[in-house]
């Protein structure tokens, strides 16, 4: 089936597009390297983990525990969660995740009254959990605010039955990283504490996370966006970008404007407009949306829109836009090759 015969809005991955991102990252991290792990928030879907999987990556992050869920059930064998668990319901589906799954799964936890949580609920369910604490280096979301206070809740963790402490995360890049993560080092190794795992991330932050003694990277978006995040419109191109909204053009009253039939539950509402790049077309440009419409300025165009026209939009932010939709329809050179459901879409729980 050619993509133009599908029913619309769908959504549309081009594998090639997409294999060459995960190639390219891959063989960037292998070069400097840094062992990679992939952050599946971009995608949701456990056949493109697998190709993350195979291409070398050395397992997974999933930001939500739904995310995990789906994931080791689809067979991943190493997923960190960098989240904090907290609350009955989460930490009784945390343990029944360590205990049903052959997955080594490892969170994330910045308070004395998280790693509590999930020390009583191991210790009730007789198990262990892998924690790693994070910490705030700059990026002021969550995190331990200091080198002392990152090393004393790891000395808790390490304490604490049914939890094995395994080392600290953070995410940023900017100058406060370094002496932090040094301060840590030398604090965590007056205590005896072994700090099997120094994560920190972000898409572009590989010889960031090397030159600072990282044992790994967390990455995700590179799979849809290239090697850099886009901000821009001018940076929405086929060749890096592999993510395709297909559309109908449903009317062409208006002059200077046609409708396409995938508006923010498509396209999302993701500022700032426009909205996607066109393959088909690029001179025109989504200029809004309502829920079910796209308004499409085709004033610089000179083809002649007809209704039940098919256009192609890449669409401004692909991890949102994924979550819209249950199937990825993965393409190779305008052909459908398969149907892949996004199990991990809805998965914020």
């Amino acid at each position: 089936m050619h993509f133009t015969e599908l029913d619309t809005p769908a959504l549309v991955v081009d594998l090639d597009v997409l294999e060459k991102n995960i190639r390219d990252l891959q063989a960037d991290c292998d070069r400097i390297g840094i062992p990679l792990r992939t952050h599946t928030k971009t995608h949701r879907t456990p056949q493109i983990a697998r190709m993350q999987i195979a291409a070398g990556a050395i397992g997974i992050a999933c930001q939500k525990l739904g995310d995990a869920e789906v994931m080791a059930a689809a067979g991943i064998p190493d997923i960190l969660i960098p989240y904090n668990i907290v609350g009955k319901p989460k930490l009784e589906r945390l343990t029944r995740l360590i205990r049903g799954s052959s997955t080594v799964l490892t969170v994330a936890a910045d308070s004395a009254a998280t790693v509590e949580g999930l020390s009583a609920q191991a210790v009730k369910d007789d198990c262990h959990i892998r924690v790693i604490v994070e910490m705030d280096c700059g990026g002021h979301r969550c995190g331990t605010q200091s080198p002392r206070e990152t090393v004393e809740l790891a000395q808790h963790i390490d304490r604490l039955p049914g939890l094995d402490f395994m080392g600290v995360m953070t995410y940023a890049g900017g100058e406060r990283v370094l002496p932090f993560l040094d301060e840590v080092r030398e604090l965590a190794k007056k205590a005896g504490l072994p700090l099997h795992i120094i994560s920190n991330g972000g898409t572009g932050s590989q010889a960031f996370c090397k030159s600072i003694g990282c044992t790994e990277t967390r990455i995700g978006s590179y799979a849809y966006e290239g090697m850099t995040r886009v901000g821009k419109r001018e940076h929405l191109h086929p060749e890096r970008c592999p993510v395709r909204v297909v559309v109908t053009v449903v009317s062409t009253a208006v002059p200077g404007q046609i409708i396409v039939d995938g508006g923010i539950k498509a396209f999302t509402s993701y500022p700032p407009t426009p909205y996607g790049y066109c393959l088909e077309h690029p001179e025109i440009w989504i200029k809004g949306v309502s829920i079910e419409h796209g308004h499409v300025d085709i004033t610089q165009s000179v083809h002649k829109f007809e209704v039940g026209e098919i256009l192609s939009f890449i669409p401004l932010h692909g991890e949102m836009t994924t979550n819209l939709y249950e199937y990825i329809h993965p393409m190779r050179q305008g052909e459908i090759a398969d149907k892949w459901r996004v199990l991990g879409r809805g998965q914020s729980q």
